[in-house]
């Protein structure tokens, strides 16, 4: 039995009454049937509309030939009149983000003659995928006539054309599509083959924000924002730079700058840093002139900075150089170096005796131990 289509007729409808015209038991839930319903059915990138139906809750929403089915999570009476709720917030959501990119994606295509080959709407943000290179700069410029679009309150329109006047129609199309075509249409923006639900003013989307554009076979994939999603994300923007702009005392539109300054400050306490550390990794090593195997411990050095010490006291101690650095509870980064020796027994046996992973070469090893500082003197001081 055909299922009227109450979402088309009123995109704002959120309450209807029906009659049950089936309802079948399977694994998921009820399949539940109505002779017409406002439940839009998941289709063409947009999610279906939950809610409930009468005492049920309405779990998804599909179609099936001529009918939409609506899976429940409890069963409705056939025959009897039942009332259906829309979660409005949901459905609002989806055709916000569905119409603004409606309108992007039509002065996408005006402007380069792309196609839209790809549409979701994900759970944080909107996909949309492009079949042609667009630059950020392009992007910008076309996002800020999407928004002049919202601000022109314009009427969102959709029809289907007679055969005849369909043919004449330049309307955008992933692929050719049998009669008869649902057209949608912001005057002066976008004329697409559509069967999803949207706004009745594009003065109802609010707002269009492109958050990123990045190279995706070969053309780009854009994500997006629309209406309240965008306004929570910019929020949330809005309340990191105003906290970012409290840490470096900079007014809040220049807190790239001062990012930037705090950047370059770090990068050359960076270098200094590291020129210290270098000077006091080589006084460490002349301490162990000819000392023949050297074990030395430090508390806090990274695996790169373990290694440059182990080198280091290498160059001086005439033996292996086998620098440790952690702490009992949370293990020891280790390197072993020898200039004029095979480290890799040595360090096999360590593996074994000390819980440790690693490997190297035959003169380096370096990796990790489990184990502590007493465990690991007592294996060298006995090797």
């Amino acid at each position: 039995m055909k299922t009227q289509k109450l979402y088309y007729e009123d995109c704002h409808l959120r309450e209807f009454s029906a009659t049950v015209t089936g309802c079948v038991q399977t694994q998921e839930g009820y399949l539940v049937t109505l002779d017409a319903t406002a439940f839009y059915p998941e289709g063409g990138g947009q999610a279906c509309d939950l809610g409930k139906l009468g005492n049920a809750n309405v779990l998804d929403v599909r179609e099936d030939g001529e009918e939409v089915l609506h899976l429940c999570d409890g069963p409705l009476e056939v025959g009897q009149q039942v009332c259906g709720c829309i979660d409005w917030g949901r459905r609002f959501d989806q055709m916000q983000q569905h119409s603004g990119e409606h309108i992007l994606s039509g002065l996408i295509h005006k402007t380069f003659g792309y196609h839209n080959v790809g549409f979701h709407v994900g759970k944080e943000a909107m996909e949309v995928d492009f079949d042609g290179p667009i630059s950020w700069e392009e992007l910008c410029r076309l996002e800020q006539l999407a928004n002049e679009a919202v601000w022109r309150n314009l009427p969102v329109q959709w029809n289907y054309p007679a055969p005849e006047e369909l043919e004449k129609i330049p309307y955008r199309s992933k692929k050719e599509l049998p009669w008869p075509v649902r057209i949608v249409t912001v005057p002066g923006y976008d004329t697409c083959a559509c069967c999803g639900v949207h706004v009745a003013q594009t003065g109802e989307i609010g707002i269009i924000k492109v958050l990123s554009c990045v190279k995706f076979h070969q053309g780009v994939r854009i994500e997006m924002l629309c209406g309240k999603r965008a306004f929570d994300y910019l929020s949330a923007v809005y309340e990191q730079n105003r906290q970012v702009s409290q840490l470096f005392s900079a007014k809040r539109l220049e807190t790239g700058a001062a990012a930037k300054q705090m950047s370059e400050q770090l990068t050359a306490e960076k270098y200094r840093s590291a020129g210290l550390e270098k000077q006091l990794f080589r006084g460490i090593a002349e301490s162990y002139v000819n000392q023949g195997d050297v074990l030395h411990f430090e508390q806090t050095l990274s695996a790169a900075a373990v290694r440059e010490l182990a080198d280091a006291i290498a160059e001086f101690c005439d033996g292996v150089a086998a620098v440790f650095s952690g702490s009992d509870e949370s293990g020891y980064s280790v390197c072993m170096i020898c200039k004029n020796g095979d480290v890799r027994e040595l360090g096999k046996a360590m593996n074994e005796k000390l819980n440790g992973r690693g490997g190297g070469k035959p003169g380096s090893f370096q990796g990790s131990v489990k184990a502590t500082r007493k465990q690991i003197e007592e294996f060298f001081n006995n090797r």
